[in-house]
């Protein structure tokens, strides 16, 4: 099975080719935007002149991990790096003879649930709050559209917290509180997940989480098994010290409560 990757010298994106590479049955290829010392990951921008698309012959997956992954991303390079890109993208595997795309979709995707109790499965409601979130949910719209219209199979991933940083090893020192710490994904969960939706047979369309197998976490990891056989190896419960609780509480209140208040007390305001 040939295997290209965008955005094969980032972080995630060389991580997923050196394992590949090694193991047996597959041809691993890549592009990205900077030069990588191998002879097998091209200098290209997916957003830019389409003189990539050579690099799609006889490719049977592409796992796109290129992109703005910025969450603070401005709409502009949102749209073209993010958007423009994976409709070209998408495009250009569908006239090229691909089988399947690999999306790395994001948890920004449910935003908006970060102080809610909502449970985060395959019927909760996306609410992106920001451009980069948009985009990630364009994608999996758009996937699912080739795949219905156009028979391209296209998995998408809700991509968890990953680190550059502290050997990704989950603990307090991660962003966003609770919320970062119940989504952590280790490196070797990632892989397997990647692997899983590379190699999983007889799937169409799926947007899933993925994510390590946290304690009491609210991202629901049992379709990504059922559907393609993910099995997660690791795992960590959310450490919250008594500054984050408070850190946490004020972001709720200000966000939720203070809000409602306005809403309630000052309908015409």
């Amino acid at each position: 099975m040939h295997v290209l990757i965008t955005g094969a010298g980032g972080h995630l994106g060389r991580k997923l080719f050196d394992t590949l590479e090694l193991l047996p049955g597959y041809t691993v290829s890549g592009i990205d935007i900077r030069p990588v010392n191998h002879s097998h990951i091209h200098t290209a921008d997916i957003s830019g002149v389409p003189n990539w698309i050579k690099h799609l012959k006889k490719v049977d997956v592409i796992v796109h991990l290129a992109g703005d992954r910025n969450p603070t991303a401005t709409w502009n390079s949102a749209i073209k790096n993010n958007m423009d890109a994976t409709l070209e993208l998408y495009h250009h595997a569908k006239e090229n003879g691909v089988k399947r795309v690999v999306l790395a979709s994001s948890n920004w995707i449910h935003g908006d649930k970060r102080f809610t109790d909502d449970p985060l499965n395959g019927e909760t409601p996306p609410g992106p709050v920001n451009a980069y979130g948009m985009s990630k949910l364009f994608g999996e719209r758009t996937g699912a559209y080739f795949a219905k219209h156009h028979g391209l199979s296209v998995i998408c991933l809700r991509i968890g917290w990953t680190q550059w940083t502290h050997d990704n090893k989950p603990g307090p020192h991660m962003a966003m509180g609770r919320w970062g710490q119940e989504m952590w994904l280790s490196d070797r969960d990632f892989l397997n997940g990647m692997i899983a939706a590379i190699s999983a047979k007889g799937i169409q369309f799926a947007a899933l989480n993925l994510m390590s197998d946290n304690l009491g976490m609210r991202w629901d990891i049992t379709e990504t098994k059922r559907v393609i056989g993910y099995d997660p190896k690791d795992g960590s419960l959310a450490r919250v010290t008594f500054l984050l609780a408070i850190k946490s509480w004020i972001k709720k209140a200000l966000t939720f409560k203070v809000s409602r208040f306005f809403e309630k007390k000052l309908p015409h305001w």
